[in-house]
């Protein structure tokens, strides 16, 4: 583009012709001599070879011709100055082309190349041409590079070496010769061209946001090279990158225009470095509230510490949304798990509290706590190092007392847990392949609505997604698939887990997880389970099978509705809980089992598909359904689907209420169960007392508390044969374990009854 044709740029000085007092001996600026006021140089209005020159006896060692006016220098526009000359007679010189470069401030820029190649005259009325392209970027053919801070030249010639010597100068020609370094740059601007060096040292941050400025919807194109970007830049135009950038890791690059990964891959040149540049421009800037990976797949040799990324932002709140690509954990020691130990004390009276621990500064935010009397899933949430005091994700349930506990911190592909509180963060149509070497997500220690759909979380070492405080408040996981990296392991061997939660309202919906010892250990109320497939089975003989979903709240209020449950059980237990013995609190109750389907291979007999694991005394059950169900065992039979692990504790069967278990298909179940349970009992012989055992029927092996209904199946006989129209009194809880009922008459009688018979007290 010429400038002198867009813009009206003239660039050319005035003919010798018009006057000297504008041509000056010195460096050009005002106030300077001029050939007209020192009479050091003749107007030759005719010439065999000039049409009009000027004349000059060369008396100093370096004689100067600078034509007064400001020749613009601007960004994108290449000028070359060329001059004729030759030597009457005297001394013979050596020309150049030369100028002087000023800033906005008229100010000489010193580091500017002010003078080009010299060409030496070896002969007397030659005429010899030089000439000198100058421009603000340093590119192949440019012979004074100015950079960006030059905005004005006074340009000319030097004359230079022995004195003495009568030179005739032709008038100067400035030519716009833009063209000639933009035929493959056409509508881009170069940040080359506002004064950008790609030499990884010098600052060009001014260079790129006069480039942003210029570009106004042009592209703007960062070349070959490295170029060092000492603040924040923002691009509001769209970039291309054939060079690299490099920056701080608190300094910011926010591509408005672009805003995809691999520009910022493309701008870094390194996928790790990228990427976290990438996610700090996503949660520092207000214009984009997603950012697309494009499908790039990310090789990832160090955890993602996001936190550390933003750099200057401890909660974030606003809704960002990470999608579509692939991040793949790669050999690094930066993935091994830490492992210590301290000492520490522990009092049910702060039941989220550990004191007095011993080199606590070595205890990282976000290790798992294990000792005696710790339950599953206990992470350190904040550390307070001058107390000397750990903050715990969930309380312990026998840890009272000074003991030695051990921590592993887990490396996480994508580590949250450096915010103090994370929300409304998506992950959508991402694989997270940990390839057996990392954890999968680590989440903030507060927040809420953190939002993972569509998501591939592939073989995680240790953990899929690990909640180490609050920040899984209404978690919601769609449609994703947990693989472990244990497929091969028996499941007494396997250490991996899907996720866990602390806080309420989980959303597990439409998730397959495959082979993990545990797939989701939820330590909240009010969770939603429904859609999903999970199965933890093995090839053992007769083999041990483990809680797929724990949960680790009593009263639980959550449904687990249209699931396929698969070689392992639902276990509910109150292990996050200080004081396990019951207080006056609510028991195990409101949970919601409907609509599954159970299925287990090649299991133990004793094996059960529903396991509550009291922790504490006085504890019973209120609210419970499971109806709908099917239960299917293949290789083997189970004896029943239902038990109590009374390993610390059994239940208060006196107590238990409000008790559905109905509707469900048993197959290959040695002993269904139901509640009520609607029993035929025949009587063979006269007795005035029927004893009715519906003890293999009740629910974990409860009593029998109540009688819905007692109707006869054809007629009752006395001895005489004849019909007795009396109706029997009823005795509940009867039996060595209560577990039987007694229907007493008038007199001895026999025939055929149908009773139901519940578990729990009658409303």
């Amino acid at each position: 583009m010429n400038k002198a044709i867009t813009e009206g740029i003239l660039f050319t000085p005035t003919a010798f012709s018009d006057g000297l007092d504008v041509w000056s001996s010195g460096d050009g600026t005002p106030g300077s001599d001029t050939y007209a006021e020192s009479g050091g140089g003749v107007f030759v209005p005719s010439d065999q070879d000039f049409a009009g020159c000027m004349e000059i006896v060369k008396n100093s060692s370096t004689t100067k011709i600078r034509y007064m006016a400001e020749t613009p220098i601007l960004p994108g526009c290449f000028l070359r100055v060329t001059a004729k000359v030759k030597v009457i007679s005297g001394n013979l010189p050596s020309v150049r082309i030369a100028g002087w470069a000023g800033d906005g401030s008229n100010a000489n820029v010193t580091d500017a190349q002010q003078t080009g190649p010299a060409t030496t005259i070896t002969s007397y009325g030659e005429v010899y041409e030089v000439s000198a392209i100058i421009g603000k970027a340093d590119r192949s053919g440019v012979d004074m590079v100015w950079g960006g801070d030059v905005v004005y030249g006074h340009l000319g010639l030097d004359l230079i070496g022995a004195n003495g010597g009568v030179i005739r100068i032709d008038d100067l020609r400035i030519d716009d010769v833009s063209a000639a370094f933009r035929s493959s740059l056409i509508g881009a601007v170069d940040v080359r061209d506002f004064g950008a060096i790609g030499d990884g040292v010098t600052d060009c941050r001014a260079a790129f946001d006069a480039a942003d400025t210029a570009a106004d919807g042009r592209e703007i194109v960062v070349p070959e090279g490295e170029y060092r970007l000492g603040g924040n830049v923002t691009l509001n135009n769209p970039v291309r990158f054939i060079g690299t950038v490099t920056m701080d890791t608190a300094h910011r690059l926010v591509l408005l225009r672009n805003f995809e990964l691999p520009s910022y891959l493309d701008a870094f040149g390194d996928e790790q470095l990228g990427f976290e540049k990438a996610l700090q421009a996503l949660l520092n800037y207000s214009d984009h509230d997603s950012m697309d990976m494009k499908g790039r797949s990310i090789s990832l040799s160090r955890p993602v510490d996001v936190h550390a990324i933003v750099g200057n932002s401890n909660s974030f709140e606003v809704r960002r949304v990470l999608r579509n690509g692939r991040l793949q954990a790669v050999a690094s020691t930066d993935w091994n798990t830490f492992e210590t130990s301290s000492q520490a004390t522990y009092d049910p009276a702060d039941p989220k509290l550990l004191s007095n621990v011993v080199n606590i500064a070595t205890i990282p935010v976000g290790s798992l706590v294990q000792g005696t009397g710790v339950g599953r899933e206990v992470y350190v949430k904040s550390v307070n190092i001058g107390a000397q005091t750990l903050t715990l994700s969930a309380p312990m349930f026998d840890a009272e007392g000074t003991q030695v506990f051990s921590f592993k911190r887990f490396k996480y592909m994508l580590d949250f847990s450096g915010f103090s509180k994370l929300s409304k963060f998506n992950i959508d149509d991402l694989e997270i392949q940990c390839s057996g070497l990392a954890s999968g997500i680590n989440l903030a220690p507060n927040g809420n609505n953190f939002h993972i759909r569509d998501c591939y979380i592939n073989k995680p070492n240790d953990r899929g997604i690990t909640s180490i405080g609050r920040g899984c408040q209404d978690l919601h996981i769609d449609r994703c698939q947990f693989i472990s990296n244990e497929n091969s392991a028996s499941v007494e061997e396997r250490k991996s887990i899907a996720l866990n939660t602390n806080a309420n309202d989980l959303k597990f919906r439409d998730n397959r997880c495959q082979l993990f010892l545990h797939t989701a250990v939820i330590g909240g109320g009010q969770s939603v389970i429904v859609g999903n497939h999970w199965f933890q089975g093995d090839s053992e003989p007769s083999g041990v099978r483990k809680g797929g979903i724990v949960f680790t709240l009593a009263n639980t209020q959550s449904i687990i509705t249209g699931n396929y449950i698969d070689n392992s059980f639902i276990e509910w237990t109150n292990e996050h809980d200080a004081t396990p013995d019951l207080q006056p609190e609510y028991s195990f109750g409101a949970l919601t089992i409907t609509g599954n389907t159970f299925v287990c291979i090649d299991v133990a007999q004793w094996f059960n598909w529903v396991v509550i694991k009291p922790y504490g005394a006085g504890h019973f059950i209120n609210g419970l359904s499971i109806t709908g169900n099917v239960f299917r065992t293949i290789n083997g039979t189970i004896d029943r689907i239902d038990g109590v692990d009374t390993t610390y504790a059994d239940l208060d069967y006196s107590r238990i209420r409000n008790i559905d278990v109905s509707a469900n298909t048993f197959n290959g179940v040695l002993q269904p169960i139901y509640n009520p349970v609607r029993y035929t009992h025949t009587q063979s012989s006269d007795a005035q007392t029927w004893n009715v055992d519906v003890s293999d029927y009740i629910p974990f092996g409860a009593r029998a508390r109540g009688v819905d209904s007692v109707v006869s199946v054809g007629a009752i006989k006395r001895s005489a044969n004849t019909t007795v129209w009396d109706f029997p009194n009823v005795t509940t809880q009867t039996g060595t374990n209560k577990d039987q009922i007694q229907l007493k008459w008038p007199q001895a009688c026999r025939g055929k009854v149908t009773v139901a018979v519940r578990m729990d007290n009658p409303i």
